[in-house]
């Protein structure tokens, strides 16, 4: 079996758009005072504990069908997608397990709850990478673990980020699963038969770093704590729009637009987050989604000059007004004013 790439290949390349690998202080995690919120971290962890997914990922005989039928783009794209989902899910794996590891004597019950959600992000990113092995290919996660540079975030912004994270992944999930479910003719592969249970995983997940957040208030309810919010929606949504956008075609094989789909995971995910953070996004501003679209076409440029033989000298200064009109437009993204989750709130009660 091929593996998908090896140290030589540009894949292992990293972007600020590919799935990142995180660490953290933990020394600052170990000392976390959880008791404004225990009971909700209780019963959390009697939900993890249940683990209502111990028997859902288990291959059935429609796996067993050769995929030689799928046109060589369809399947390049589908199998870019296992592997950046694998990625992802690895990703989320390393970084709870070493923080069960290291919360262990100070922590037990944040301990116990980042051990059971690295168990669910493991059986994912294994379910993912069998998916892959349907494709002759593998994904090497051992080398991915060596090869990674890991990205050095504050506890607090390890909440921010991944709580969105989570969040945007169930909607992402949930959404694909109902186009589907309602269309079957677009399910090219058995997998997403599995997103509907897959999704409450990280649904759950979320609501971990939900009570993580609501446990130290001063991450929420101070001006500084609106900017940093603001700011992570604003990247979150970002990254999935630009990535998408790229990707297009691989939406269209299944059956959905892009861009829709897209706009409609931003909305919910907003909606989610404004139960917690103490911002929205004001979304519903025309100019939110056009300057989406802008930064998207500039990122398609940069991409495309990537590709070119060009001295890299040469290709700096073509990207340089590609790289102004995207960095210009992802500021005046963060300088839309955002709405008061409690304005948000009342609408959607």
């Amino acid at each position: 079996m091929q593996s998908t790439f090896s140290e030589t290949d540009p894949k292992v390349k990293e972007t600020l758009l590919t799935p990142r690998f995180y660490t953290t202080d933990f020394e600052e995690m170990s000392q976390l005072d959880i008791s404004l919120n225990t009971e909700e971290f209780k019963a959390l962890l009697k939900e993890f504990r249940a683990d209502y997914n111990k028997k859902h990922f288990i291959r059935d005989e429609e796996f067993n069908n050769s995929w030689t039928n799928l046109s060589y783009e369809t399947k390049n794209l589908f199998v870019e997608f296992l592997e950046r989902s694998c990625t992802a899910e690895f990703s989320g794996f390393l970084l709870y397990k070493e923080l069960s590891r290291r919360l262990e004597k100070t922590n037990p019950i944040l301990a116990e709850c980042f051990l059971l959600m690295s168990r669910d992000e493991a059986r994912h990113a294994g379910f993912l990478n069998k998916a892959i092995g349907d494709f002759n290919l593998s994904l090497d996660l051992g080398f991915l673990t060596k090869s990674r540079k890991y990205t050095f975030f504050s506890p607090k912004f390890i909440f921010y980020a991944t709580y969105l994270s989570e969040k945007i992944g169930y909607w992402r999930y949930i959404t694909i699963y109902r186009h589907l479910e309602k269309h079957p003719k677009h399910r090219i592969y058995p997998i997403f038969k599995f997103f509907e249970n897959w999704c409450q995983d990280e649904n759950r997940h979320g609501d971990f770093f939900a009570a993580l957040l609501k446990s130290q208030p001063q991450f929420l309810n101070n001006t500084k704590s609106k900017l940093w919010c603001r700011f992570f929606l604003i990247s979150v949504f970002a990254t999935m729009y630009l990535n998408d956008f790229q990707r297009s075609d691989f939406y269209k094989s299944i059956g959905l637009d892009a861009r829709q789909y897209d706009m409609q995971v931003i909305r919910k995910t907003n909606e989610s987050a404004s139960r917690i953070f103490p911002i929205a996004l004001n979304i519903d501003k025309p100019e939110f989604f056009k300057r989406l679209d802008i930064c998207a076409s500039k990122n398609k440029i940069l991409i495309e000059l990537d590709k070119k033989n060009d001295n890299l000298i040469s290709k700096f200064f073509k990207k340089i007004p590609a790289y102004y009109t995207l960095g210009l437009n992802l500021i005046q993204l963060y300088l839309i004013p955002p709405i008061e989750s409690s304005y948000i709130n009342k609408k959607f009660k």
